[in-house]
């Protein structure tokens, strides 16, 4: 089997392993099976789209709407180096998913709109699958409502031309999205389980998705949420995927 890769950009370590970790867990992968990637160590090595199944974007500190005065000289590198892949990834059509700061990344490139419209607190929301997403061949695995693990300061405001639109939820309207026939991209983490995100609330702290004393309360209202289902979306990207 060729490897997937994942593009990280985490520079804590405890979030990034923890991250990778659950990829390689949920997506059933081993080690080899996927290469991982942090681009916010130093510049992305040469990619052969031809030799990998498919690429995963985790999610990211970085927030894509950010004014350019905003943005350090890692992020605006690492946005540039997402970019240019993206265009090649669409061009030649190879399997993408992309979580969360996925979104941010396949939508812009694509033409859509991201900005701070659909923000949504660190937390667990009720995500429902529109009939498109029920009859995708990745999505078609979820149930038809679910809960999924959120925490973002940007969104899809417009879908990028020609998307199609998976999944929703009260408080963003564009929860996944589909470009052609092999791109994904979910604003929900599909990664995330009960300790993973409390590992992120423990690491992101101090990073402005909420009030730094509100952690032991986050961390036991997250501790509360059931969210089996969005794993399966890694597994069946997988799964439909690897050569």
């Amino acid at each position: 089997m060729k490897p997937f890769v994942l593009l990280a950009t985490r520079a804590e370590d405890e979030a990034a392993d923890d991250e990778y970790e659950a990829m390689l867990r949920f997506g059933g992968l081993s080690s080899a099976q996927l290469r991982r990637i942090r681009l916010e160590a130093g510049p992305m090595p040469p990619i052969d789209l031809a030799e990998v199944s498919g690429v995963i974007v985790g999610g990211s500190p970085f927030t894509t709407s950010d004014p350019p005065e905003k943005k350090t000289q890692v992020q605006v590198r690492v946005e540039a180096e997402l970019a240019a892949l993206t265009r090649e990834v669409l061009a030649r059509e190879t399997p993408f998913l992309g979580a969360c700061y996925g979104v941010g990344t396949l939508g812009v490139v694509a033409g859509g709109v991201v900005d701070g419209t659909y923000a949504e607190p660190v937390g667990a929301v009720p995500v429902t699958l529109t009939d498109a997403g029920r009859a995708d061949p990745v999505f078609g695995v979820l149930p038809r409502t679910f809960d999924a693990f959120v925490g973002h300061k940007e969104a899809v405001t417009v879908p990028p031309p020609g998307a199609v639109v998976l999944a929703t939820s009260p408080g963003c309207p564009v929860q996944a999205f589909r470009l052609g026939s092999h791109q994904y991209a979910t604003q929900f983490h599909p990664e995330l389980d009960v300790a993973g995100i409390v590992t992120r609330i423990d690491v992101y702290r101090h990073a402005g998705y909420f009030a730094p004393d509100e952690v032991d309360a986050l961390t036991a209202q997250v501790s509360r949420a059931d969210v089996a289902s969005p794993p399966l979306v890694l597994r069946s990207f997988v799964e439909r995927y690897a050569r």
